[in-house]
């Protein structure tokens, strides 16, 4: 009897519904990003993690189409076990994990010995990596 295959995703799956930021009136979140990492930019307000950002979740859905700059909204699962896109410095099972660039997460930083203002952005925790493409984490 072999080993059966662990998938996890979804599992405690929490979604929340968020309007999209925009840059100069187009929104910045497209198709393209279902399945990337997404940060909140201010109240309500979603857009793609950036270089170091506070994780809020996965992308997992987009209403409407590309075309419909400002009419859109984002669908993001913001808890559960769910698998994103990683870039270096790459998650190492066990740790945590902060925003990378164009809505990846990497490893996230060594703490210092305080935290900033707001706490630590570190989230989740790495249960498994896939090579340098992807990691699973439970949010």
């Amino acid at each position: 009897m072999g080993i059966r295959d662990q998938d996890l995703q979804e599992i405690g799956g929490v979604f929340a519904t968020f309007s999209i930021k925009q840059t100069a009136g187009v929104d910045d979140l497209k198709d393209q990003d279902i399945g990337k990492v997404v940060q909140i930019t201010s109240s309500n307000i979603v857009g793609p993690a950036t270089d170091g950002s506070k994780v809020l979740g996965k992308l997992v859905d987009l209403s409407l189409t590309d075309a419909d700059n400002g009419k859109r909204v984002a669908t993001v699962q913001i808890t559960g076990v769910m698998t994103l896109p990683i870039t270096t410095t790459y998650p190492v099972v066990g740790n945590r994990v902060v925003g990378g660039a164009n809505g990846t997460v990497k490893q996230a930083p060594v703490l210092t010995g305080y935290d900033p203002a707001g706490g630590n952005i570190a989230r989740g925790m790495v249960i498994a990596v896939n090579g340098t493409t992807e990691c699973t984490l439970i949010l």
